[in-house]
């Protein structure tokens, strides 16, 4: 899956061995932009690729797209939940477990800016909701099927990937008396912040699952042509429409390798761009942080969600 300079090529990757099991992608966000381009790559790869989105229109054209990617071996199956709810994400994840035992590969991908203060109707903000809460109770929910996957991989080629941002360097650290952020409330902010906890999630993440043999990773995208500030502010929209972006298709190469490259699979808690590893801010690599924010979601999970049966 390489090309002539080292680095993965999504146009042709190799077919899955016949007498190997098929691998399983959960993509989430993948009715558009950096998700679909990831899923239609793990289609190309010939896995059974789970995607999820939030609009029905959207999510039926890119199962379309991702199934005429796919080899003939690929397996596609859709699911549509709104994933600022967090009723919706467990839904979901008891559909993803409907389909399939193990999965290799999970890629946290949902998520997005808004233009203000949104309450959810289970009373969170959108904002943190989506971007960090659902990601930590998707991956707590398919836990079980995580390490079923480990159990018959080689270690660490199982893999959790956040996709973060570089925004979480504007934010000096979690607000731990307002993670909500209810009272001066600023969507960028509240944006920095959530990208914040990816990593933190993923540090924490790591550290929980790596004897397992499961690897968490993280990634910076860059700046991509999506309708990722779609829901944004005049001065978000403004500020993507003035400059240059990537196609989805480049993160989308970084996110396949985090995936896949047997030789990340030793440590995880990393982060990444463009192929590369990069240094996150000092507050992302806060180990007592991300054990308290580890906590603090459970306590806001167990607050609005009757107990799993």
């Amino acid at each position: 899956m390489s090309q002539s300079d080292g680095q993965p090529d999504l146009s042709k990757p190799p077919a899955e061995k016949s007498d190997a099991r098929q691998r399983c992608a959960v993509v989430t966000g993948a009715s558009s932009g950096i998700g679909k381009a990831t899923a239609q790559a793990f289609a190309r790869m010939g896995w059974h690729v789970i995607g999820t989105g939030r609009d029905p229109r959207r999510c039926e054209q890119a199962e379309a797209e991702i199934r005429a990617a796919g080899t003939g071996a690929a397996r596609i199956d859709m699911l549509r939940g709104d994933f600022a709810e967090m009723h919706e994400v467990r839904r979901v994840a008891g559909e993803i477990r409907a389909l399939t035992d193990k999965v290799d590969v999970l890629v946290n991908n949902a998520g997005g800016v808004r233009d203000g203060w949104h309450e959810t109707s289970e009373g969170l903000e959108s904002t943190f909701a989506a971007n960090h809460l659902a990601p930590f109770l998707l991956t707590r929910e398919l836990q079980p099927l995580l390490e079923r996957a480990a159990e018959d991989a080689p270690p660490g080629l199982v893999r959790v990937i956040a996709v973060s941002s570089s925004g979480h360097r504007a934010c000096a650290g979690m607000r731990w008396y307002d993670l909500m952020m209810k009272t001066a409330f600023d969507a960028s902010a509240a944006y920095c912040q959530a990208k914040l906890a990816n990593l933190l999630f993923t540090r924490e993440l790591d550290r929980r699952l790596i004897d397992k043999g499961i690897v968490a990773l993280s990634m910076h995208p860059g700046r991509v042509g999506s309708n990722f500030a779609s829901h944004g502010d005049e001065a978000m929209q403004s500020y993507m429409a003035a400059n240059e972006c990537a196609a989805p298709e480049q993160p989308a190469r970084t996110i396949v390798w985090l995936a896949t490259a047997e030789d990340l699979g030793g440590k995880g808690g990393r982060y990444f761009h463009e192929l590369a590893e990069e240094q996150p801010a000092a507050q992302a690599q806060d180990n007592v942080a991300a054990a308290k924010l580890w906590q603090e979601s459970e306590i806001i999970l167990e607050k609005i969600l009757e107990p799993a049966g």
